[in-house]
């Protein structure tokens, strides 16, 4: 696949998280799609290191999408964390 396929899959997949975990988040739409390109990389990496599968077999394969889902979930909670405690502490 092409940077331009990841770059689309992981903006689907930051869409997804986000739909998935609603909630406020104080980055907005770019920083939700900036964490599902990031997102759909690390759920890849993440799937071949930890399963030893190739989850970028192409772009209509379902382990793909569930791939860069599962990366973009990690990251939006772990975003969350990082900044909802900034958050509290100015309020």
């Amino acid at each position: 696949m092409g940077i331009i396929a990841w770059i689309f899959i992981g903006l689907l997949a930051g869409v997804i998280a986000k739909a998935l975990l609603p909630g406020k988040d104080p980055g907005g739409i770019i920083i939700t799609m900036l964490i599902g390109i990031a997102g759909g990389l690390l759920g890849g990496w993440l799937g071949k290191v930890i399963f030893g599968v190739d989850s970028i077999d192409g772009f209509f394969d379902l382990s793909t999408w569930i791939a860069a889902i599962a990366g973009s979930i990690i990251l939006l909670v772990l975003y969350r964390v990082v900044t909802g405690n900034r958050r509290s502490r100015r309020a």
